[in-house]
Formats: structure tokens, C-alpha cells, sequence
């Protein structure tokens, strides 16, 4: 077992194809390397049968739960129910599309005994040739205009220690979540450690980022840096990669508030060398 307890965060729109195998997958795989662990499942007003088949797969996985918007919030707002109704000292998240291998959750958990954030990056991404296209020059402007400084921002393989992220808890509803974070983290001061993690085509279902998600975003990025970065305080945080070798494959409660996860001030975090 590599950590004591962890949450994690699944949040799925219109995700009913592959759900139940989300939730298997998530349950198994932490029940191998975690003494205490549950499965959060934000079900953010899917108008198929993501709930339903949430529900029949939770009935042979003990560990996990699912939570409910009434409506479509976004995704930065399913995160932050999620998040909100976390019970453990890690937090993770990770998308409901089966793309991701979790059992590197497991390394991931064992950087965030060292530093408060422990993110992903995609290895070798298995996405269109467009969709990394577009990804590559969200993440230059990123780091360019907000200092995210990790190589891949929008990676759906996170870990944050709970007090840590009691501070990051997100405000953006859409996809800019991720960069929001990673932005205030920088603020604070937080040390971030990153590592490859492998990634696999979608399980099923489809995307839920297009086309129209691009400009929205910009827009986001462009408005959050002018009112953050232009306007707000510039500290810098630490980003270190882990020195590990390329990831080997392994064989309705309702939400609380952000009262529930304690705020305490900003940790003094050790400079990367």
C-alpha cells in the first residue's frame, strides 16, 4: 500500500457508455494501492444514463459514491463538488474516459508526500493530431502569460494534498479549471511536481472539449490574466519533474461546502533546486 487515504474525483456529462467501466477501474485500482480510498462520481446534469449506470456499477464497488447536479454546471463546477465532498487527505481527479492508466495514481501519491500539487503529463498522448495541436499552444500561452510552468496543463492525472487545495478550490465552471489552479498555485507559492503518466484512446462516448471550447477559453485565459497576473501578485512557484522512468502498465449524498475542507495559510515550501 503506497498512501494512507485518497479521494477520487470522477466527473462525467452524458458519460453513460463508459461510466460503469470508469468506476471499476478507479475502485480496483486504488484498492490495490491505497489502505483507505473512495470514488467520487459528480454526475454534472448528464441527460442520458450516466446516473443510472453509475448507480448499477457503485452497487459491486463499496467505495464509491455518486454525487448530483440537477443541471449542466461545467466542468470546473463538477471538480469543485467533487472536491467539496472529499473526505480524505489526498485528492485526486481524473476524467471519466477511461484514458487515463491509474495505477499511476500510486507514484503520483507518493510525489505528494513531498510537495502540495503532483500533476501528469502526457507521454505519449493518443488524442487527434488537431486536438494536440491546439493543446500545445494552449499550454505555450499558459506558461507564457499566467506562469502555469508544467508541461501539461490540462492533464487529467492530478494530486493535491487537502490543504493545499482548500486554497485552489476552483471558480472558473468550464475547462479553464485546470489552468486556474495551477495559476493560483503559483501565487501562493506552492511547489508543483509533475511526472509522465501513460495515456489510452477514449474508452467510448464522446469528447466533450470542441471547437466552440477554444475561443471560450482564450477568452478565459485572457480575462484571468489581466485581472490576476497583470493586476495581482506575481510569486513564483517551484516546478520539479520526478526523477522516475517512463510509467510502466499495470496487469445521493449531497455536496458540502468549501467550509468542509479546512483553509490554513500557505505552507513555507522548499525551493526546487
Amino acid at each position: 500500500m503506497d498512501a494512507p487515504g485518497i479521494s477520487l474525483v470522477l466527473p462525467a456529462f452524458n458519460e453513460a457508455a463508459v461510466i460503469a467501466r470508469a468506476v471499476c477501474e478507479a475502485h480496483d485500482s486504488l484498492a490495490v494501492h491505497f489502505e483507505q480510498f473512495e470514488v467520487i462520481v459528480v454526475d454534472d446534469g448528464s441527460v442520458d444514463d450516466t446516473a443510472t449506470e453509475a448507480l448499477r456499477a457503485i452497487e459491486t464497488a463499496p467505495n464509491a459514491r455518486l454525487v448530483r447536479h440537477d443541471v449542466n454546471r461545467g466542468y470546473g463546477a463538477a471538480l469543485r463538488t467533487g472536491f467539496e465532498a472529499a473526505r480524505f487527505e489526498l485528492v485526486a481527479f481524473t476524467d471519466a474516459d477511461c484514458q487515463f492508466d491509474l495505477a499511476d495514481l500510486a507514484p503520483l501519491a507518493r510525489l505528494a508526500r513531498e510537495v502540495p500539487i503532483a500533476v501528469g503529463y502526457r507521454a505519449d498522448r493518443k488524442d487527434p493530431w488537431k486536438r494536440r495541436f491546439l493543446s500545445w499552444g494552449y499550454n505555450v500561452l499558459a506558461r507564457a502569460l499566467l506562469g502555469t510552468r508544467v508541461r501539461d496543463v490540462d492533464c487529467a492525472l492530478k494530486v493535491f494534498r487537502r490543504e493545499a487545495l482548500a486554497q485552489l478550490l476552483p471558480t472558473s465552471k468550464g475547462f479553464f479549471v485546470n489552468t486556474e489552479m495551477l495559476t493560483r498555485a503559483r501565487q501562493l507559492g506552492f511547489e508543483v511536481a509533475e511526472r509522465p503518466v501513460t495515456h489510452r484512446p477514449r474508452a467510448g462516448g464522446e469528447s466533450k472539449v470542441s471547437l466552440r471550447e477554444v475561443p471560450r477559453t482564450a477568452r478565459a485565459l485572457l480575462g484571468f490574466w489581466w485581472r490576476e497576473v497583470v493586476r495581482g501578485p506575481k510569486p513564483a512557484t517551484a516546478v520539479v519533474e520526478a526523477k522516475v522512468p517512463a510509467p510502466e502498465r499495470a496487469p445521493a449524498p449531497v455536496p458540502s461546502n468549501s467550509r468542509d475542507l479546512p483553509v490554513a495559510p500557505p505552507a513555507r515550501h522548499r525551493a526546487a533546486a
